[in-house]
């Protein structure tokens, strides 16, 4: 039995309602099991704390690495009540089973091109000193055997 994905959408509008009620910003998030069963559900964490990356996506890309593996997470579905931004988007993609190396599994999409879509005017100065930040790194991603 398929999911039923409006249905399961329409959860997180209701979350995100809560989310408003409890003073933050109206965006929620779930996330459902391979045959649709709710797992997780996340409000927007602004406040109190003033997180401005406490997305629900976000959030709930983080309890859930915690909670299952990978393997597991791949056959699941992340429902979000509005399109998630460049920030969730890459929590969603890290929680995924993706990459070269299984600790480090990045993105090719250089923080330039992530700024230049956005709002404001974001200065990235370098690269500078690159052979010294690559031997931070040189040992750090041999392949486990």
């Amino acid at each position: 039995m398929s999911p039923d994905h409006e249905s399961l959408l329409r959860l997180t509008f209701e979350i995100a309602h809560s989310a408003t009620a409890h003073g933050n910003m109206p965006f929620g998030a779930l996330l459902a099991g391979p045959g649709g069963e709710i797992l997780l559900e996340e409000e927007n964490g602004y406040f109190p704390d003033l997180d401005a990356t406490a997305h629900a996506e976000c959030l709930l890309a983080t309890r859930a690495s915690k909670l299952y593996r990978e393997p597991f997470l791949a056959q699941c579905t992340l429902y979000s009540s509005a399109e998630p931004c460049a920030m969730c988007a890459g929590a969603i993609y890290w929680k995924a089973m993706t990459g070269d190396h299984p600790d480090n599994p990045t993105m090719d999409l250089p923080c330039r091109d992530v700024f230049s879509a956005g709002q404001k005017s974001i200065e990235v100065i370098g690269p500078l000193i690159e052979t010294e930040a690559e031997a931070v790194h040189r040992d750090a991603w041999q392949p486990t055997v």
